[in-house]
């Protein structure tokens, strides 16, 4: 087998798809139930030349790939990896590395050492903060939890990772109502369960109200708050500061869920809406988000490195390291994991300092733009646009529904829909770094004619 000339196919193919991004409808071009049954067949017995299996793969996989790399894909928050982060990736997956120990691959620890310096800086996170790099905001949300967990329980003199939960002193866990769904699921993987969680009233825009936060984190016990930077639906970051405050005031943790709405600490003019991100102890990060990053690229860091593997670490003594040693893996939940930190280096010397911040502010004023065309279009923005985030409703519920649904099939673009205080609305998220004016005035354009369409 020619493995370079296998190599160089694959890298054809993927070459060949990123250059029909532009053209190509968003949508996937065909119905699910028919890629799977494509995909699906009886097991062979027989090896197969590898050639032939990436060509079939490449034919089966072609009629069910969604454009969400490409620059008219405004659904989940999600943006296409940068050039340098995707090629990085391509070589990655040669070099087959496992990045749970310097001892695995030097290579790999050095690069997410690297990166995870360059990350707290552009983040304004404390140079002393631990990085875990894990698979997206769900796991980074876990970890964050995770070493809140073992730091609040310790304090109470209790150890968690020994004693488990059962006979623990209670742990009092807040977060706003407009909190993310993977606050709640993580806390369900920790064992806490969701009737523990506390809901914080939350304002119009679904940050946080300070105030009743105040109220609330009076008393006594371990004490975990969970604050957000960028709503989901919205935009919309808690106060940061004074809700920080309150909560150190009480002795407990604050957890910022920070997936998307993070990386407005890169750009000065946004750094306003998470002024105080510095004084939390813990973060989540989305790298795949708007860092422009391949899939499964998350961080999770926390001001307290001794509480962040004291949750996380294991020693066992065929491990090469074991004692005293801190390995990347401490911080991590998977021992067997690749070396996502070389994409991460990648796209980050790609971008440099100066190209995050107009990332950011690109995707913000691009998000603005939709705004200000859709209401001039005659139709209702549901937030205030202070990110990348916008709500638009073209009626009544079902109205929306309709035309979400036309332009998805239109193909031009794919939004998604959302529910928003108890209305649905169409949610816009620009996130990708190819995304241009041209794409929005495009975008509203297919809008606004399924809106006529549906009447």
């Amino acid at each position: 087998m020619d493995l370079a000339q296998l190599f160089r196919a694959a890298a054809d193919h993927a070459a060949r798809y990123r250059a029909s991004l532009d053209d190509r409808p968003v949508r996937a071009a065909r119905d699910p139930g028919d890629v799977r049954a494509a995909f699906r067949r009886p097991f062979g017995r027989a090896a197969r030349p590898a050639a032939e299996v990436l060509d079939e793969l490449v034919d089966l996989a072609e009629g069910g790939l969604v454009a969400s790399a490409g620059p008219r894909y405004f659904g989940y928050v999600v943006g296409g990896s940068l050039p340098a982060a995707a090629a990085a990736e391509v070589v990655s997956a040669g070099w087959d590395q496992n990045a749970w120990s310097a001892a695995l691959s030097p290579t790999s620890a050095a690069a997410e050492e690297a990166a995870g310096g360059w990350l707290k800086e552009l983040l304004g996170l404390p140079a002393t903060a631990s990085v875990g790099f894990v698979t997206g905001a769900q796991a980074a949300n876990t970890v964050g939890l995770a070493a809140a967990r073992h730091h609040v329980l310790a304090s109470a003199g209790w150890d968690v990772e020994r004693q488990g939960l059962a006979g623990a002193p209670r742990v009092r866990i807040l977060a706003g109502e407009e909190r993310h769904a993977t606050i709640d699921r993580s806390l369900r993987l920790l064992g806490f369960g969701t009737d523990v969680l506390e809901p914080v009233r939350s304002d119009g825009q679904g940050a946080i109200d300070v105030a009743d936060l105040r109220r609330r984190v009076q008393g006594q016990g371990p004490l975990i708050v969970c604050l957000q930077s960028g709503n989901v639906n919205t935009g919309a970051c808690d106060p940061l500061a004074p809700a920080i405050e309150a909560v150190h005031e009480q002795g407990g943790w604050v957890h910022v869920d920070g997936a998307f709405g993070l990386w407005a600490a890169a750009s000065p003019s946004t750094r306003h809406l998470v002024q105080g991100i510095e004084l939390a102890d813990s973060w989540s990060c989305d790298g795949h988000k708007w860092l422009n990053l391949p899939y499964d690229s998350g961080f999770a860091f926390c001001a307290h490195p001794r509480a962040h593997s004291g949750a996380m670490s294991y020693r066992a003594s065929y491990l090469a390291g074991a004692g005293d040693l801190q390995e990347l893996g401490d911080y991590t939940p998977e021992s067997s994991r690749r070396s996502r930190g070389l994409a991460v280096w990648a796209g980050l010397q790609e971008l440099g300092r100066d190209g995050v911040t107009e990332l950011v502010d690109r995707c913000c004023e691009l998000a603005r733009r939709f705004a200000d065309e859709l209401t001039s279009a005659g139709f209702e923005i549901g937030n205030e646009v202070v990110l990348n985030q916008v709500l638009v409703s073209f009626g009544d519920d079902a109205r929306t529904d309709y035309v979400v649904e036309a332009v998805q099939r239109g193909g031009v673009c794919w939004m998604g829909g959302t529910t928003w205080r108890g209305r649905r609305y169409m949610r816009i998220s620009v996130s990708n770094h190819l995304t241009t004016a041209a794409d929005v005035d495009l975008s509203v354009a297919s809008i606004c004619v399924a809106a006529a369409l549906v009447g």
